[in-house]
Order: structure tokens, then sequence, then C-alpha cells
């Protein structure tokens, strides 16, 4: 292992540029096809069980890399795993262009569902080590994804709609973007010390899935999980059932005032946690998660009876509360633990928080064909808005008042 030096100013902001921007374009590319599965539906003529498939299939191959090669950069280094996966990204852009047919297409997502889940948890940390402040690089964990999911599906449905060759200009500016950046990578010092597997079993015992964190700070992830929990799955409803409930729940027609609840949310998660970054994390959990329930509540009031402008304003507070949560949270689980422990941490919290908005998510999309579609999203809400008040509850009577056994070391690049 090489001995940690003293990061250099401006080496380490590009590196926390290229990181940032790294963590945006991966969830930004997964959001990008979002706006062509009408184009592809027309020019294959595949049903909406089969876009469940291809919805799935992206899932599944996320959750598999985080599982495996989740850690891997606790042991590597951060570079060599986000590199390959910034390749592997631009490949699945790539046969996204060349897709002959829908299996064409399965085949992408997996690819980018691979590169996406090798690639989240190291570029997470690699954040957090190169962030030029203890607040900035929670903002930006939270900001990445909320920003990615709205922007990509937006920048793309715009080049969909005005730009020529529908099915290939905004595949290309992802894989330019993704190559660009792990070019960029070889300038950008190693933040976490290259440690490596003490034999070839114990580097092949590495992949074997696996979610958890280490024994010393577990009280503390377990007490802070729940939140991000409720934060993922008001993201999971809104992204599955938004469009659907503005459609047929509220009587609008229009693609663009569907695609503005999805905005409202984010926009508003991403403005709670540039606000409310620098203030004590815990307090963060715990405010976001009322603002969160509340929020949910005139959701309810506006499904139940049909307002429309209500159900705007309920999604802005709920994202406000969504993003103090999810920065609040970030924020705590980006203190725990040692350097080389840390992309494992994130591994397996991004395990739980794609579980948690993927898998409630298909299961109302499936509640809704046999309880109807208010029904369901009233439920899915309901739930959501105990968990939240639950998790914040257990925040504020659990939260030590000192937490001496605070592990965090501060992150340097090694030499190579």
């Amino acid at each position: 292992m090489t001995a940690p030096v003293r990061p250099r100013g401006r080496i380490r902001t590009f590196g926390f540029a290229v990181a940032g921007l790294g963590a945006f374009t991966l969830t930004a590319s997964s959001s990008a096809p979002s706006p062509l599965y009408p184009v592809y539906q027309q020019m294959w003529g595949f049903s909406a069980a089969t876009l469940t498939v291809v919805f799935a299939v992206y899932v599944l191959a996320l959750l598999a890399a985080l599982v495996t090669v989740g850690s891997l950069s606790d042991h590597i280094g951060r570079r060599p795993v986000i590199v390959a996966a910034l390749l592997l990204l631009a490949v699945s852009m790539i046969v996204f262009v060349l897709s002959p047919g829908v299996e064409g297409l399965i085949v992408a997502r997996i690819l980018q569902g691979l590169a996406v889940g090798a690639a989240t948890s190291a570029l997470a940390a690699a954040v957090i080590e190169m962030q030029p402040n203890a607040h900035i690089g929670p903002l930006i964990n939270t900001a990445a994804p909320s920003l990615g999911l709205a922007l990509g599906a937006a920048g793309a449905g715009v080049l969909v709609q005005f730009a020529p060759f529908p099915t290939v200009l905004s595949y290309v500016v992802v894989a330019v973007l993704a190559a660009a950046l792990a070019a960029a990578l070889i300038f950008v010092p190693e933040t976490s010390p290259s440690v490596g597997f003490p034999s070839r079993r114990a580097a092949l015992r590495s992949l074997v899935p696996s979610a958890s964190v280490p024994r010393e700070v577990r009280g503390r992830y377990l007490l802070i999980l729940p939140s991000l929990m409720s934060a993922w799955a008001l993201g999971g409803l809104y992204m599955s059932l938004g469009p659907s409930i503005v459609d047929s729940v509220f009587d609008v027609h229009n693609r663009l005032a569907a695609g503005l609840a999805i905005a409202t949310l984010f926009t508003s998660g991403t403005l709670a946690a540039t606000t409310m970054a620098r203030r004590d994390p815990h307090r963060i959990v715990v405010v976001g998660a009322a603002l969160l329930a509340s929020g949910l509540a005139v959701v309810i009031t506006a499904l139940l009876t049909g307002w429309v402008a209500v159900y705007y304003a309920g999604t802005a507070v709920a994202g406000f509360g969504w993003g103090s949560t999810f920065v609040g949270a970030m924020s705590v689980v980006g203190s725990l633990g040692r350097a080389h422990e840390r992309g494992r941490i994130f591994a397996t919290t991004f395990v739980v928080c794609y579980f948690a908005f993927s898998v409630p998510a298909m299961a109302a999309g499936v509640a809704a064909g046999s309880f109807g579609l208010t029904s369901t999203a009233v439920g899915y809400g309901v739930v959501v808005a105990i968990l939240a008040l639950v998790a914040g509850a257990g925040v504020l009577v659990r939260t030590p008042k000192a937490d001496p056994a605070r592990m965090r070391e501060e992150p340097a690049p090694v030499r190579s």
C-alpha cells in the first residue's frame, strides 16, 4: 500500500469536479432513454409489459453490480473502477444506437445498469474524499441523482422533439461525456489507498454478493437508513405513477404538465439540499421527514379531491422534505467508517436506496390494475409518510448529543 500525501488545491478541486460530473452523468444516462420509449414502441411494436421488462433488467443489473463490485474501489482504488464503469457506460450508449430491436434495447439497459452500479459507490466516495469542505460533498451526492434524473429525461426529450436523429443524438452526447470523464480521471489523484487482497481466494470471495457495513458504525447507520428509504420511495412514486396520475386522476392530458410534476419534486429537493446542507445533518433529517410527510398529506388530499393545483403545491413541499432528508442522511453516511471502508458503505446504501426506489414502484404498478390508480397512489403516499415520520422520530430520540466515536479521516490522494 502506498503512503498518502497531502492533496494539492487545484488538483483536488479538479478531481472533485470530475467526480461530481461523473455522478451526474450516471443518473442522467439512466433517464435519457425514457423519452424514446414511445418512439421505440411505434418502431418495434412491443407492449407495455415488455417496457416493464426493460426497466426491470436495468434495476437488476444495477443492483447485481452494487452487491458484487460495489466495494471493489476500497481494495484497488477509486480511479480504475470509475474509469472502467464510464467506458462501459459509453459502450452501452453505442449499443442503444445500434439496437435493431427490443432485444438490443434490453442488452443496452443491462450494460448500462452494470456500469451505473459499478461506479455509483466509488463516485460517491470520491466526491466525499475530494470535497473542499465538509458540506459540499453530501450536497453533490444528493443533487446529482435528482438533477440527473430530471435533466437527463428533459434534455433527451428536447433532443428527441427538436433535434435530428432522435434515436441517436442523446446517446452520443452521453457516450462522449462518459469517455471524456474517463480520460480526465488520468489527471485526478487517487483518494483511496490500493490495499489489494491478501490472496486470490479473498479477491474472488469479495465478488460474492453482499451488502453490509462495518460493525462499529452499524448502529448509527441503521438509525439513518429508514429516512433514506422514505426519500427514495417517494421518488419512485413520482417516476413510476406521476405521469399517469396527472393524466388519469386530474384529467390533464398534457405531457408537459406530467413532466412538471416530476420536475417540481426534484427541483424543490435540490433547492432544499442547497439551503440545508450546512446545518446539523441529524436535525436536517428530522425536519425533512416532517416536511415530506406534510407534503404527502397535501398530495393525498389533492388526489381525493381532484385539485391539481393543490397536488403541485403538496409536491413542492414533499420535494423539499425529500431533499432535506436525503442530504442530511447522506452527510451522516459519508461520515461513517474509515477511508478504505467508504466504498462498501456507499454500495450498501445505494442497494437499499434503489430497492426502495424500484420495488415499491413496480408493486404499485401492479396494484393499480387491481385497485385503481387513485387508491394505489393514496395508499402508497400514506405508507411513505408513515415511514418518514417513524424514521424522523427515531433519529430525534436516539441521536446522541456527542459522537466521540466518529471515525472520519481526512482523505488524501495517494501516489500510484
